[in-house]
C-alpha cells in the first residue's frame, strides 16, 4: 500500500471508532418536529459560575470560570470548538486538524494513538477536550493525574452534534455563538428529515475503505445519515461497527446505490475500477456509484449536514430511475 494511502487508512481507523448507540436512540426513528417544538435539551444553557457539566463518561466537570486555553484531542473536536465560537482559545490541537484553515497554525500535540503529553502540559490549558472512543483511556487518566481538566465527548446520534456545540460554548464562555450554531444545525437537520423522511427506500452500500472492503453497521453515525435520506444500509445488522466484508457478501446483498467516502483522489481511480468488477450488481449496472468527501462524512461536526445533503441528492437522483424497481 502506498505511503499516503496507508496514512489515510490509519486516520480513517481512528475516525471510525464510534461506540454503539443505545437502543431506541437512532435519529431516524425520532419523529420530525419543528424547531419551535424542541424539548428541553435545545434550551440555552445557563452561564452561572462555577460551570458544571457532565461529560460523556458520566463525570461531573467543573470550571470556576470559562476556559481561556483549550486543547483539542481530535480533528472533529477542533472543528466543533471553532463552530462554538471558541477557536481563538485553542492553544493545541491533534494532528490532522485542518479545518477551518485557522486550525492549521495551532500547535500540534500528536494524534490519538501518540499524544505528546509533555507538550500538552507545557501549553498550560485550563480545559482539554477529548474523544471518548478515539483517545486512549490511559492518556486521559494521565492528563487528569497531571492536574488538567479533561472533558470527554462522543457523538453517537446526529442530535449529539448540537448538544456538544452547546456544551463547548458553555465551557468556553461563548454560549451565544454556540447556541446559534446548534440551532442552525438542528434547523437544517429538521428540514432534511421533513423533505426526505417519507421517500421511497433504496438499498445502500457505504464504502469506507476498498482494500479490504470495509463498511459500517446500523449503529454508526454515517448510517444515520443514510437513514435520514431514505436509504437502507444493507449491512446494518452486522455486529461490528466497521466490518470487513467479502466480495461475495457484497454481490449477494446487491445494493441499488454505492456511496464511497474513501478519499477523492482514490475514488475516481482505484475505487471505481474495483467496483466495476461487480458488473452484475444493480448499482454498478446503472452507474449509481457516488462519493462524499470523507471529512464531511466521517467527522462528527456540523459539516455532516453537507454530507447529508449530498447523500440525499444522490439518492434522489437514483430514485428517478428506480421508481419501478423493488427494494
Amino acid at each position: 500500500m502506498h505511503g499516503h494511502a496507508f496514512e489515510l487508512l490509519f486516520v480513517l481507523s481512528l475516525l471510525l471508532l464510534t461506540p454503539v448507540a443505545s437502543a431506541g436512540s437512532a435519529d431516524s426513528t425520532t419523529q420530525a418536529s419543528s424547531p419551535s417544538s424542541r424539548d428541553a435539551s435545545s434550551r440555552t444553557l445557563q452561564s452561572d459560575l462555577p460551570l458544571v457539566l457532565t461529560d460523556d463518561r458520566g463525570r461531573l466537570i467543573r470550571l470556576n470560570q470559562p476556559a481561556a486555553r483549550i486543547v483539542s484531542l481530535s480533528p472533529s473536536i477542533t472543528e466543533l470548538v471553532f463552530e462554538a465560537g471558541a477557536g481563538g482559545k485553542l492553544v493545541g490541537v491533534s494532528r490532522h486538524s485542518d479545518y477551518p484553515d485557522a486550525a492549521r497554525s495551532i500547535t500540534e500535540v500528536g494524534d490519538s494513538s501518540n499524544l505528546d503529553l509533555e507538550r500538552i502540559v507545557a501549553l498550560k490549558p485550563d480545559l482539554v477536550i477529548a474523544w471518548r472512543s478515539g483517545n486512549a483511556i490511559s492518556d486521559i487518566e494521565k492528563l487528569e493525574k497531571l492536574g488538567l481538566t479533561v472533558f470527554v465527548t462522543e457523538a453517537t446520534r446526529l442530535k449529539d452534534i448540537s448538544r456538544l456545540l452547546r456544551s463547548t460554548g458553555h465551557l468556553a464562555g461563548t454560549l451565544a455563538q454556540a447556541e446559534s450554531a446548534a440551532r442552525a444545525f438542528e434547523d437544517a437537520l429538521w428540514q432534511i428529515r421533513r423533505s426526505y423522511g417519507d421517500r421511497a427506500k433504496l438499498t445502500v452500500f457505504q464504502l469506507i475503505w476498498h482494500q479490504p472492503l470495509m463498511t459500517i453497521n446500523g449503529n454508526h453515525l454515517m448510517s444515520k445519515v443514510i437513514e435520514l435520506c431514505g436509504g437502507v444500509n444493507i449491512f446494518a445488522s452486522l455486529p461490528f461497527l466497521t466490518p470487513v466484508i467479502s466480495a461475495e457478501n457484497l454481490v449477494q446483498a446487491d445494493p441499488q446505490i454505492i456511496i464511497s467516502s474513501v478519499s477523492h483522489e482514490l475514488a475516481e481511480t482505484e475505487v471505481k475500477a474495483q467496483l466495476r468488477r461487480f458488473s452484475n450488481m444493480k448499482a454498478v449496472r446503472r452507474n449509481h456509484l457516488y462519493s462524499v468527501h470523507p471529512d464531511l462524512m466521517h467527522r462528527q461536526t456540523s459539516r455532516m449536514i453537507r454530507a447529508a445533503n449530498a447523500v440525499c441528492t444522490q439518492l434522489e437522483n437514483a430514485r428517478s430511475e428506480l421508481q419501478d424497481e423493488p427494494v
